[in-house]
């Protein structure tokens, strides 16, 4: 399976990030890490094996993008205001440098945003924010509310960073049908933590008119990287 390892200097950032791509050719899968999780991650717990036939066959390319949580959400040796302004840094960092990367180097602008337990809060987010730039949202065991980072502190950062506080205001016909031209998935388990953040986050989009699958696994807890390997692998296509 084809290889890369990428880094480059970050001016939303002011520091260097790091990326691995899987594959040769395909539909762009960009991986978000779950929380306080690195760009080797999906490698490192089987996701990229659970794909595998997708990426030798050239069916999709695999862009695992590091994270900054332990400088942002999750840094509490800082103040809130500070972890809200640092994330929106990686924000700028993902709309700007690395989602046109991924559009130059796949020669597409169907991308899928994916992401596990935290990842899919940032993949989520993300493609809510800028579904023109998405195509599909695969999110596994999925948190989408984050104000719990933020210790009581809140403001319009925080409002704008917190898909369940958004997502009902949103009244923009462009963005709206943006988000609903995306092939949404949320997956999770009947016993996983996060079970009932995804029923919630299904009913804001139910009423927002927003199409989507909801996969709610039976009888398993669910909330590891083999189950999401499998969930994974089941909703590529």
């Amino acid at each position: 399976m084809h290889r890369d390892y990428v880094k480059w200097f970050s001016p939303s950032l002011n520091r260097d990030m790091e990326m691995l791509v899987f594959g040769h050719s395909g539909t762009p899968l960009l991986a978000f890490p779950s929380s306080l999780g690195r760009f080797f991650e999906w490698e490192d717990f089987g996701m990229v094996k659970a794909l595998s036939d997708q990426l030798e066959s050239g069916q999709n390319r695999l862009y695992c993008v590091d994270s900054v949580d332990a400088e942002s959400l999750y840094n509490r040796n800082v103040d809130p205001y500070v972890r809200i302004k640092r994330h929106q840094q990686y924000e700028q960092y993902i709309f700007n440098e690395a989602l046109p990367f991924v559009h130059n180097n796949s020669g597409q602008r169907f991308v899928i945003a994916a992401g596990a337990s935290f990842g899919a809060y940032h993949a989520a987010n993300m493609m809510f924010k800028r579904p023109w730039d998405f195509g599909k949202l695969i999110a596994l065991s999925g948190v989408f509310d984050v104000k719990s980072r933020f210790d009581g502190f809140y403001n319009d950062d925080v409002y704008f960073s917190n898909p369940t506080d958004y997502i009902p205001n949103m009244s923009d016909p462009g963005t709206l049908d943006a988000i609903r031209n995306n092939h949404i998935i949320l997956s999770t388990a009947e016993h996983d933590p996060c079970k009932d953040a995804n029923y919630h986050m299904s009913y804001l989009l139910n009423q927002k008119g927003i199409h989507h699958t909801l996969d709610v696994q039976p009888g398993v807890f669910g909330h590891d990287w083999p189950f999401w390997a499998e969930l994974v692998k089941k909703h590529i296509g």
